[in-house]
């Protein structure tokens, strides 16, 4: 079990404190589901990288933007809930966020 809440407020300290920026922990890993919790300062840039098979983002505090590679934009704030885009793109936090990403990983096929 995790408290949420008290996660977050740590790893948004964390990545005041970070150069980059941003600070992440994982908090589960069953099988093929990850779920990550990442803090952002205000500015900061997860740079484009590639979709994972599946996955949603939750924003717990905070304000971010999604941009996907063909353009199309999606900004979260907090309480909000999405899928993450099945295509290359970054996350720009828009003020200090703090989001949970839940992917899943480790499968090759367009089914599972």
């Amino acid at each position: 079990m995790h408290e949420l809440p008290l996660v977050a407020a740590t790893q948004l300290q964390q990545a005041r404190s970070s150069s980059h920026g941003r600070a992440s922990r994982l908090l589960l890993h069953m099988n093929m589901l990850r779920t990550s919790l990442i803090a952002l300062t205000k500015g900061s840039v997860l740079d484009e990288h590639e979709a994972p098979h599946a996955g949603t983002l939750q924003v717990l505090e905070g304000k971010i933007r999604l941009s996907a590679e063909s353009g199309a934009t999606l900004e979260l704030a907090a309480g909000e809930l999405a899928e993450v885009p099945q295509e290359r793109h970054d996350l720009l936090a828009i003020s200090d966020a703090v989001v949970l990403l839940t992917t899943v990983t480790g499968v090759s096929g367009p089914e599972f």
